[in-house]
């Protein structure tokens, strides 16, 4: 990819036209689960339960994920939850859920596309304590210290600036807050068709980092308590992104949780 702006304009492009389309990404390549023949949405290999996809109206499951954030984050009561990269809100209503109506969610997206079908799919599901914004994730919308738990489903590994994304969820955390991402890792080179192919670099594939790389940018800068488990079942899923490569050659979907000191 020549620069950060190609690289952000290919994936805004991408995911406009999911969200113009009205249906989830799961008849092309990229990052969902495709597999769906034994009857069952793509989301249920990805964490999700038939409870959480029952608890959200139609339209704002996409299948865009690798995991399901909101559950590793074991939300609580009143907690204030950033989801970075939220597409049209599924995590996000989830999230609200969770942290009932002394609570409130925030989603991030950076194509309009998306923060508006995400706006209608919340008036859909009567969430009143979830707002959507438009922003890209390396300058999230929020004050400083103004959230306790940062969530984010398969969408860092499409940055182009990953240690800005992890700054800038420091940044919005409150002392004592934590992250809670699913996303994919690398586990052995990406072949270079992949890696320059601009299909790949929006599907999910091309920008993931190893295991090392992402412990590294998160305690760098700052974060405490970094656990990165890689979940080897998910190879079943990832191998459906590609239909030139088999991306769980080198790829796997893992949990990503860290802290915020409580004294920073």
């Amino acid at each position: 990819m020549e620069n950060a702006d190609d690289h952000r304009r290919i994936v805004r492009e991408r995911y406009a036209s999911i969200a113009s389309e009205r249906s989830g990404c799961c008849s092309d390549d990229g990052c969902c689960d495709s597999d769906e023949s034994e009857g069952e949405p793509g989301s249920r290999h990805l964490g999700d339960t038939e409870e959480d996809l029952n608890a959200v109206a139609d339209g704002a499951d996409l299948g865009l994920g690798c995991g399901n954030p909101t559950a590793l984050a074991a939300l609580s009561p009143g907690e204030r939850v950033l989801d970075m990269g939220s597409g049209a809100g599924f995590d996000c209503f989830l999230a609200a859920q969770a942290v009932g109506e002394e609570g409130h969610v925030v989603g991030v997206d950076m194509t309009p596309e998306m923060v508006e079908r995400a706006r209608e799919n919340g008036e859909e599901n009567g969430a009143t304590n979830v707002e959507f914004r438009l922003g890209e994730i390396e300058h999230l919308p929020v004050a400083d210290g103004s959230v306790d738990v940062v969530v984010s489903n398969c969408v860092v590994n499409l940055s182009p600036a990953k240690e800005q994304v992890f700054e800038e969820a420091f940044r919005a955390l409150a002392p004592g807050g934590r992250v809670a991402i699913s996303d994919v890792v690398r586990t052995a080179p990406i072949p270079e068709s992949a890696r320059r192919d601009p299909a790949s670099l929006s599907a999910c594939v091309a920008g993931a980092e190893t295991v090392d790389v992402v412990a590294n940018l998160l305690t760098g800068v700052g974060f405490e308590d970094v656990r990165i488990e890689p979940k080897a079942e998910s190879e079943r899923f990832i191998r459906e992104w590609d239909d030139d490569h088999d991306p769980s050659d080198y790829l796997v979907s893992a949990t990503v949780e860290a802290r915020k000191p409580v004294e920073s």
